[in-house]
């Protein structure tokens, strides 16, 4: 723990943050698990997962429709490649992560059914994308997703060791997470100026909302400090697209339920 300390302060804020909060993980951990007998605990650890995995696969696959839209038209029109891209790189670490960390197993299942699926629609990206963004695309596939990743499996291997290496991973990958729930906001300009929610679907921010719930859950009985503040960073970026979805629906009826929750009636998607 006091060499995870020593590491974290040459990292970036949010990182550092991240590598203080994980000394107290395993003494936090522990008492939480005093009123649960330790079956019971793993039970409950492994429901939350599989239901973890399930609402990240939803996420993973929303965008299934948009993406069959393109095939059809031949063109990725003006939708933007960069949440794709750093999706992938965010779903390459956290399988890493997963793989890397003890009993990470379920981390790992989720994001290497991520992995495929945003490879899929990268891909879809490097063909019908018009020339321009098709190599801005491949540029960053390469600099993020190829050697980025790459980078940060070998520095891992070779320099750090043992639980230091876990906590730098789960590090890397919770500022990540910042990247991948906010890359979609890249389509911002877009939507403001058009005046259309067309380029943000709602359905992919309803199931981020729901993967946020779950995994902060699963994070929270198993004491992952680093899963757990990457899945709140899913809140942060729902306010905002909830602030920009009304700012260019103001005529479309809005339906407040007894819970606090907003739900858009007549919305596109």
């Amino acid at each position: 723990e006091h060499r995870v300390l020593l590491l974290s302060q040459t990292l970036p804020p949010p990182v550092r943050l991240a590598c203080a909060l994980s000394t107290c993980r395993l003494s936090c951990h522990h008492t939480h698990n005093a009123h649960f007998s330790p079956r019971a605990m793993e039970d409950l650890l492994l429901y939350i997962g599989i239901i973890g995995n399930v609402v990240s696969v939803l996420v993973f696959a929303s965008p299934i429709k948009t993406f069959w839209r393109i095939v059809k038209k031949r063109s990725t029109e003006d939708f933007e490649s960069i949440p794709y891209v750093c999706t992938l790189l965010s779903s390459l670490m956290w399988t890493y992560y997963g793989v890397t960390k003890p009993g990470g197993l379920l981390v790992a299942t989720v994001n290497t059914v991520g992995v495929v699926l945003e490879a899929i629609y990268v891909t879809l990206f490097l063909l019908f994308a018009p020339p321009p963004m098709k190599a801005r695309t491949a540029a960053l596939v390469a600099i993020l997703d190829v050697g980025f990743f790459g980078g940060m499996v070998l520095l891992t291997q070779l320099v750090v060791h043992g639980g230091t290496r876990v906590a730098v991973i789960g590090a890397i990958c919770t500022c990540l997470s910042m990247c991948m729930y906010g890359s979609p906001l890249a389509a911002m300009k877009t939507v403001i100026s058009t005046k259309s929610v067309e380029y943000m679907p709602f359905l992919l921010s309803f199931f981020l909302f729901l993967n946020g719930a779950v995994w902060t859950a699963y994070a929270a009985v198993d004491g992952d400090v680093f899963l757990g503040v990457s899945a709140l960073q899913t809140y942060i970026y729902i306010y905002i697209y909830i602030y920009i979805y009304i700012y260019v629906m103001p005529a479309r009826p809005l339906l407040f339920n007894c819970c606090g929750y907003m739900s858009c009636v007549g919305v596109r998607y």
